[in-house]
């Protein structure tokens, strides 16, 4: 088949995408000064790609399949399918927000209180495309960078800026009004891919992989031995996908038990475990879980 152009974002996500990929089993390398990253994958061609240029270029054929957010998407309105959502970003698993950010000591308490206010933004798209549906007549100019900036040296009345914890925003003394979307990167193919039935599946491997590997980050394996007459009090507090696996020791009277749970409640989970007569408890990371 001719390769499969697939384009990794550039800037931000960048290096968390190719630590999704490298988990689901795709090597990409990063070449000195060039676009074209190289991948241990005869069947795919990688480009690299600004996340808000990715929607058009998938939309037009330039590009088979590509990774952006889904608030690009929206800011594009490209005609793109959105095969999957992908719940990840730079320094955590969790959708950033577009929110909307004014000084301290703004009189602006509400989307309302933008009525002839000037907002700077570099989704301007989708921001005038929310305010005109709420009725509200703003001035919205595009921001090159440096957002935040532009409100704390009072260029503007408020910015609409992308943040994870909002911990930044803070420190540079603003105050968020309201959140106005929120985003998580997107994996987006063409109609015309998808109508080929041998890209089809192989963006749909890709897909599956993708998948499997965040849902692994989100869990653990655990391993243990548990005394026979404990078993059912052990079994009724483990949580599992079906059941947990359970096989006999040698000693009869000891059990091997495993499982797999959200990574979140096994510092809860292990004391309980113990506290029944548990023993050798192991927890250990998945690299995919499908």
């Amino acid at each position: 088949m001719s390769q499969l152009k697939l384009g990794i974002p550039k800037g931000s996500l960048e290096k968390a995408t190719l630590s999704l990929f490298a988990q689901a089993g795709w090597d990409i390398q990063l070449r000195s000064r060039n676009y074209f990253p190289s991948i241990n994958d005869p069947e795919i061609s990688c480009a690299l790609v600004r996340s808000q240029e990715m929607a058009p270029y998938v939309a037009n054929g330039t590009l088979d399949l590509g990774l952006t957010g889904h608030d690009w998407i929206l800011e594009t309105q490209a005609d793109v399918v959105e095969i999957s959502e992908l719940v990840y970003s730079k320094s955590s698993d969790q959708p950033c927000r577009w929110v909307l950010v004014v000084p301290q000591d703004s009189p602006i308490q509400s989307i309302e209180d933008l009525q002839g206010k000037k907002i700077s933004t570099e989704l301007v798209g989708f921001t005038k495309r929310y305010l005109a549906e709420r009725g509200i007549d703003a001035e919205v100019e595009f921001s090159w960078g440096a957002t935040e900036a532009k409100v704390v040296e009072g260029l503007v009345d408020a910015v609409v800026e992308i943040t994870e914890t909002g911990s930044t925003i803070k420190a540079h003394g603003l105050r968020i009004v309201c959140d106005l979307l929120h985003t998580e990167t997107r994996l987006i193919s063409n109609r015309a891919a998808l109508a080929d039935p041998v890209k089809k599946a192989k963006i749909e491997q890709i897909a599956l992989m993708l998948q499997s590997a965040l849902m692994a980050r989100r869990k653990v394996a655990l391993k243990l031995n548990a005394p026979q007459e404990r078993l059912e009090e052990i079994v009724a507090i483990l949580p599992s996908l079906h059941a947990p696996t359970v096989s006999h020791l040698y000693d009869q009277q000891w059990l091997a038990i495993e499982t797999v749970v959200d990574c979140g409640i096994t510092r809860s989970l292990i004391p309980q475990l113990k506290a029944m007569g548990a023993e050798g408890i192991l927890e250990y990371e998945l690299r995919k879980m499908a």
